[in-house]
């Protein structure tokens, strides 16, 4: 039944599940900078995240002898087994609302600096919780050290979001300054070339598209500039110039602390600690406790987003089921996202089973690999100063320091 047996394979599918989990982030942020809706994203995103969870449960799930001690999938579903089914959905509620948090932070604080408070938060809570689960299974000398390092990490990297946010003031400031000292020539300029130009066309109906398109492509400004800060804020769905450093940061960790409640809930799921099963009722199997964490992710998050259609936060737009059907931009990207993140998940649970939730927990430095697809995808702390650099460079050392302590932690977990 569980495929995974040993340390060297926990640590395989931890390694695989860091990059799903720091790449399915880098999806979502491209969307919402190229002004897709969030509530039209997550709505896609939800639906192949759980598909993922069904397809391994009949799968994954289905292999194996069908024995009283560790049934299949399918077998699982008739037991009497509500009490971990409803530790399971607990899981996936918080899990819901810590990834709806931290798709409006990446807007406000980056996609780098949510990433690294969010997870760091998540170990420091979630693993110190999970290593009491697991009868302390973890080498503790090796495994508290690496919570301290995330803990250093988190505050680096909101130490990073204040130095960034500083840089970007002060090149907007800059901007404003050197606009307003050439705005009267520009203007003369712009006004002689206009009338110099051959007439065009007198409504977009009669434009030539690929012309738009010319023009708009010589218009494309370098990453790390305030054009490229002013012309990101145009197209993006979430309007963030001028907000309070304080709301990306509340934002954040509202996330981080939801995210470090999902793994010991499903922990408890999975392992039954506080001994809540019918006598001679088995405990629920990895896959079928996945099935039932993301069937309650989904409920939440269509509910919510729903809601955010008609209700939406933080200056969003507003929109209706309607809109969202027919928005089929960038759905394909959402949905990609979504069945990535679910195997990520799906691959953390089958390594924590096999080596203790609190080792599991080294996937948590994902945003090593979101920060690399930040930095070279959005230009995130190009021409910033050398305080961000020297910063996010300690940043990530502290993750790569962290994520390498936590696997050596882990231990083999006593058959149930």
């Amino acid at each position: 039944m569980y495929l995974v047996k040993d340390i060297n394979g926990a640590i395989g599918l931890m390694a695989v599940a860091l990059v799903l989990l720091g790449t399915w982030p880098v999806v979502l942020a491209v969307l919402e900078r190229r002004g897709r809706l969030p509530q039209h994203t997550f709505l896609d995103f939800s639906i192949t995240n759980f598909l993922a969870a069904v397809l391994i449960a009949l799968t994954f799930g289905q292999i194996g002898p069908d024995t009283p001690e560790t049934p299949n999938f399918l077998t699982q579903l008739t037991q009497n087994n509500w009490p971990s089914i409803l530790f399971a959905m607990a899981g996936g509620v918080t899990l819901s609302l810590g990834t709806l948090a931290t798709q409006y932070g990446w807007a406000f604080v980056g996609l780098s600096v949510t990433e690294v408070m969010a997870s760091s938060l998540k170990v420091v809570i979630g693993t110190t919780l999970n290593y009491f689960l697991d009868s302390r299974i973890n080498k503790a000398e090796v495994l508290f050290p690496g919570v301290g390092c995330f803990l250093i990490a988190a505050i680096l990297g909101s130490l990073v979001h204040s130095s960034n946010a500083a840089d970007n003031q002060e090149k907007l400031s800059s901007s404003l300054v050197n606009h307003s000292n050439n705005a009267r020539y520009t203007a003369n300029e712009e006004l002689t070339k206009h009338l110099l130009e051959k007439e065009g066309p007198k409504d977009l109906e009669e434009a030539d598209p690929d012309a738009l398109q010319a023009t708009q492509t010589q218009a494309k400004v370098e990453a790390g500039t305030a054009e490229f800060l002013v012309d990101l804020e145009e197209k993006r769905s979430i309007k963030v110039l001028g907000s309070h450093a304080l709301l990306g940061l509340g934002i954040v960790v509202f996330a981080g602390v939801f995210y470090a409640l999902f793994s010991p809930a499903f922990n408890l799921a999975t392992n039954d600690q506080w001994h809540t099963l019918p006598d001679g009722v088995p405990h629920l199997v990895v896959y079928t406790a996945y099935f039932y964490f993301s069937l309650a992710c989904l409920a939440v998050s269509v509910g919510l987003n729903v809601w955010f259609l008609y209700r939406p936060m933080v200056g969003v737009p507003r929109s209706t089921l309607a809109a969202y059907l027919r928005d089929g931009e960038g759905r394909g990207l959402a949905l990609t996202a979504g069945m990535v993140c679910g195997l990520g998940n799906a691959f953390t649970f089958m390594a924590g089973q096999a080596a203790g939730y609190a080792a599991a927990d080294s996937v948590q430095a994902l945003p090593l690999v979101s920060t690399f697809w930040g930095v070279v995808l959005f230009g995130e702390y190009r021409r910033s100063s050398r305080r961000t650099y020297t910063l996010l460079g300690s940043m990530l050392l502290m993750f790569v320091v962290a994520m390498a302590v936590l696997m050596a932690s882990s231990s083999h977990r006593k058959p149930l």
